[in-house]
């Protein structure tokens, strides 16, 4: 088996990178997360980040539009590009960022607001001067949910059954223009039939977004994601674990021909 302190297997790297990170580490505290991560996201596709529980992978998907600055332990080492700008640089506005690069969190959260209030709120504080009710039009036509919803636009959005919110929350997330959309575990909340709907939406905004996305579902991560990072964990001697990449290529060999031993024995099933 490869060292894990090595770098990870990373082919194909050709493609017009929307994001990337170079030798990225996070620590929380004093304890290292996440070590020397190296990630290239090409623009339109869909990337899935797989790998079992506390290995980094919702870690290193905030670290694209520097939601672990929220969290005061975490500090975050390397470099990290967006378009080709340091995210971290001076002139770097993460508020700015974070509209750029939406996320879309595990539970669907919508605002207590009504589903019209949920889209057009992010605009409105985002200084959007265009005519409303388009926006609010395309953006639920965006995410398949304006059909369900757009004879109760005024309905609060809490009343919405689990996908319609997390395709509410999608909806408000586009809503602000972004151009790349950060997705974590979106659908481990919600039944088979809504899962689909999702995962079919994510084919249709790969079109106009890059999507980043997180999942324990394995089948999932083949069915909809062009490329696939395998993130594996070792313990460290504070009885912690230390995530890292293992292997990141084209989904299709992630799956049929994985070049390390560990990405072999993981979608197998043999651990995980």
């Amino acid at each position: 088996m490869a060292n894990p302190l090595f770098s990870s297997t990373v082919t194909d790297v050709s493609l017009e990178a929307t994001l990337q990170a170079e030798k990225v580490s996070v620590y929380y505290g004093n304890n290292l997360a996440v070590k020397d991560v190296y990630l290239d996201i090409p623009k339109n596709q869909v990337v899935a980040f797989i790998g079992p529980s506390g290995c980094g992978k919702s870690t290193i998907l905030r670290c694209f539009n520097r939601m672990n600055d929220l969290i005061p332990s975490a500090r975050v080492e390397g470099r990290i590009t967006f378009d080709g700008e340091d995210i971290h640089g001076k002139k770097v506005d993460p508020v700015e960022l974070r509209r750029r690069v939406g996320m879309v969190f595990q539970k669907p959260n919508p605002f207590p607001k009504s589903i019209y209030d949920n889209i057009a709120f992010g605009a409105k504080i985002n200084g959007y001067q265009g005519n409303m009710d388009n926006l609010v039009e395309k953006s639920l036509r965006g995410a398949a949910l304006w059909d369900e919803v757009k004879d109760k636009l005024k309905e609060s959005g809490l009343g919405l059954s689990g996908g319609q919110q997390q395709r509410l929350c999608i909806a408000r997330a586009i809503a602000i223009e972004p151009e790349v959309i950060l997705m974590d575990e979106p659908c481990s909340a919600l039944d088979p039939i809504s899962t689909i709907k999702v995962e079919d939406l994510m084919n249709e905004l790969k079109k106009q977004y890059t999507i980043v996305i997180v999942t324990h579902n394995m089948q999932q991560a083949s069915r909809v994601s062009d490329r696939t990072a395998f993130f594996n964990a070792i313990a460290t001697e504070k009885g912690g674990k230390m995530g890292y990449l293992v292997e990141y290529d084209k989904t299709e060999n992630i799956f049929g021909n994985p070049k390390e031993e560990y990405t072999r024995d993981y979608v197998s099933g043999r651990f995980g």
